[in-house]
């Protein structure tokens, strides 16, 4: 077991050193071993640094990350790409305002000792993250980094990682939810993936492709060829799996696609298919709404024997179902009570009550990883919302409105949502962009997320361990 270096320790007393070995996913998701070593140092009697994010809109902390050094100009490369990745994680979360470098009076060589931390108030840091990059055996690159209050004069944290160079973006990623975890309190969400369907082509012949990116859009990747449309992806919570749906010809699939390995797995042919596909907490079932004698019902798939069972028998069109986190309830959209609303019920599909009772039309309701609110798409007053309420229909806040704005999807940490929105069709034909953007839970920080053709019905991956 590797050990981390004397010399990157914290002069102050270190309570505890727990090394941890883990395996990352990049590119083809599985890369090989990663040696995590975590330092945690007391802070004095001062108050935590810390960023309160339940209170809505805060000011982002001022944080200073420096170019992570190294020996030879491939570890100073790495070094300045891993500390740009941080940065800009952090600063697109709206909590933290990354200081231009330029304004920095210590030199990242003089770094390597300790930080002269009145330096560092005197641009009004409050956080400092440094680090420092080296290869090692086989080829493998080191990554160390210190979280600093500036102010208490304290090392927060620390880690060190050893992986294969190619999963440097990851590492970045990594590092970046550590930052964000010990000053928030709360899991990051950097780590993480987006499988959308990528649109192309005029309206009238649009090509639909399955895609997955980083969070950050980077890493991007075409998984189906667009000879068949393809639409409403979902991950499992293994993070190897989609579900999504397909046409072939006429007759709707649901299909299961493997990211390690690139197989797709035809689950059954469902004609009438309305919504998503979409894995149970746990991942052994597949739930979904099936259209039969005109009538849509939810019903669910138990992947390992294929049996499957209907969970809704109404007259009314049922569709659009999500499981809360525990797997003991299920949301969806019904025009049961005479328009299309929210409802609640058992996994078991007993114990249905509606939740919704706003003006306009409810839809694709999705619940938080956290278990405490309802996300979903509003139309009302011929516009239409991206709105949050608690899963007791109370609370209700509308979050980002357009002339269509649609599917959103939860962050894993249940802090920030994605949705995409899809400008007017002009008269001549033009317009009609669809566009991915996220938002904070209070409805600040929308940011589009740019990838490289139009894009629609986004999924937001669990938190890649």
């Amino acid at each position: 077991m590797a050990k981390h270096d004397p010399d990157f320790r914290s002069p102050a007393d270190v309570l505890s050193m727990v090394s941890l070995c883990k395996n990352f996913f990049n590119g083809a998701w599985r890369v090989l071993g990663v040696l995590v070593v975590l330092l945690v140092v007391a802070l004095p009697a001062r108050a935590e640094l810390r960023i309160d994010i339940t209170q809505g809109k805060v000011e982002p902390l001022p944080i200073a990350i420096t170019n992570f050094v190294g020996v030879n100009p491939d570890e100073v490369r790495y070094g300045r790409d891993i500390s740009s990745v941080v940065a800009d994680d952090l600063e697109r979360s709206g909590l933290f305002r990354p200081i231009e470098q330029g304004a920095f009076i210590q030199t990242t060589i003089a770094l390597q000792t300790l930080p002269r931390f009145g330096d560092w108030r005197v641009i009004n840091a409050q956080a400092l993250v440094q680090g420092r990059v080296q290869f090692v055996q086989a080829g493998q690159l080191r990554v160390e980094f210190r979280l600093w209050d500036v102010f208490a004069e304290q090392q927060m944290v620390g880690l060190s990682y050893v992986t294969v160079a190619d999963n440097w973006r990851q590492v970045a990623h990594i590092i970046a939810d550590a930052v964000y975890k010990r000053i928030t309190g709360e899991e990051g969400y950097f780590n993480t993936r987006i499988v959308y369907i990528s649109e192309s082509g005029p309206a009238n012949r649009r090509i639909k492709r399955l895609a997955i990116m980083d969070q950050d859009g980077q890493n991007h990747k075409f998984l189906t060829e667009g000879g068949a449309l393809v639409l409403t992806p979902r991950f499992s919570p293994t993070l190897q799996e989609i579900t999504y749906l397909s046409f072939y010809g006429d007759l709707p699939r649901v299909y299961i696609f493997n990211i390690d390995t690139g197989r797709q797995e035809v689950l059954g042919e469902f004609p009438g298919m309305t919504f998503a596909p979409r894995f149970s907490p746990n991942g052994h079932e597949i739930i979904m709404s099936m259209a039969k004698d005109g009538n849509s019902e939810i019903y669910t798939m138990d992947l390992r024997t294929r049996v499957v069972k209907q969970l809704t028998k109404h007259s009314a069109i049922d569709t659009s179902a999500s499981y809360s986190p525990d797997g003991d309830q299920i949301v969806f959209n019904s025009d049961r009570g005479g328009s299309q609303q929210l409802y609640v019920m058992e996994a078991s599909g007993r114990g249905v009550r509606r939740i919704s009772y706003g003006k306009g039309r409810y839809a694709t309701p999705v619940w938080s990883p956290r278990g405490d609110l309802i996300a979903f798409t509003k139309f009302t007053g011929g516009r239409f919302y991206i709105g949050v309420m608690r899963t007791d229909g109370s609370g209700e806040r509308l979050l980002a409105e357009d002339f269509l704005v649609e599917a959103p999807t939860w962050a894993p940490n249940g802090r920030v949502l994605m949705f995409f929105r899809q400008e007017p069709t002009k008269k001549d034909g033009s317009g009609g962009r669809s566009r991915l953007y996220s938002i904070d839970l209070t409805g600040h920080n929308e940011r589009e997320i740019v990838t490289p053709v139009d894009a629609s019905d986004p999924a937001w991956s669990p938190l890649i361990r």
